[in-house]
């Protein structure tokens, strides 16, 4: 029976197929997500330290196979390997309460950065929340402000809505833009390859995204791109 304040744990299985051979562990859902994050310990997500062919029916895999598929019989190491590189099974409450949360997070991102176009007034989060149903936006598990400028013309139909939006110019080194051309892809107005490889493009960026977009930008090519806040 769980106690007040105890938080509830999640059990589920995780599996791999290596070899021609299925693999599988019990783990913590919760705690097996945030390992993926680089968030949790093999300690804290594994169950019990014991790999399976089926789980279901209590098989164990024998320990010549494990060292086949894995190079080792250690339980925690291949736990690890199976979370990490294979796959983590899902219960519905976990997929239900982690859509909720990206959406929140769009409906947030509208509040902050959209206003009614008539008006120049905010929208409420109900407001948003409603015409998203409407237009059937599908919310994805992409960062969200790589999806703003798709879910703003969805809604555009439904609200008269508008984003005000910062024009930059970035330079970005060659050795950077594959790394950094999902994130811009969703803003870029324009682009221009250069003989030695580098990337100059102009973005429209929300105006309430900015120093996020800057943070990211700086992480992924290490301060090296160059940025140009573009007079109208």
């Amino acid at each position: 029976m769980q106690r007040d304040g105890e938080i509830k744990m999640t059990q589920t299985t995780a599996r791999i197929k290596k070899n021609g051979k299925e693999f599988e562990i019990l783990v913590d859902l919760e705690n097996s997500m945030n390992l993926k994050k680089g968030l949790s310990t093999i300690q804290r997500a594994l169950e019990m330290p014991t790999v399976f062919t089926d789980s279901k029916k209590g098989l164990r895999a024998s320990t010549a196979d494990l060292k086949a598929a894995f190079g080792t019989d250690e339980p925690y190491a291949i736990a690890e390997i199976i979370i990490r590189q294979g796959e983590v099974l899902l219960t519905q409450d976990f997929r239900d309460a982690a859509q909720e949360e990206q959406i929140k997070k769009v409906v947030d991102a509208l509040v902050r950065n959209a206003v009614d176009a008539r008006t120049g007034m905010p929208y409420t989060p109900d407001r948003i929340r409603t015409a998203m149903q409407e237009a059937h936006v599908q919310i994805k598990t992409r960062p969200v402000e790589e999806q703003l400028p798709e879910i703003i013309e969805k809604l555009s139909p439904i609200l008269p809505i508008k984003v005000q939006k910062k024009r930059i110019r970035i330079t970005i080194p060659a050795m950077h833009t594959g790394k950094v051309y999902g994130l811009i892809a969703g803003y870029k107005e324009s682009e221009e390859w250069k003989n030695n490889g580098d990337l100059v493009v102009v973005v429209g960026i929300p105006a309430g995204l900015q120093l996020e977009f800057y943070d990211k930008l700086n992480s992924m090519t290490h301060g090296a791109a160059l940025t140009e806040e573009m007079k109208e």
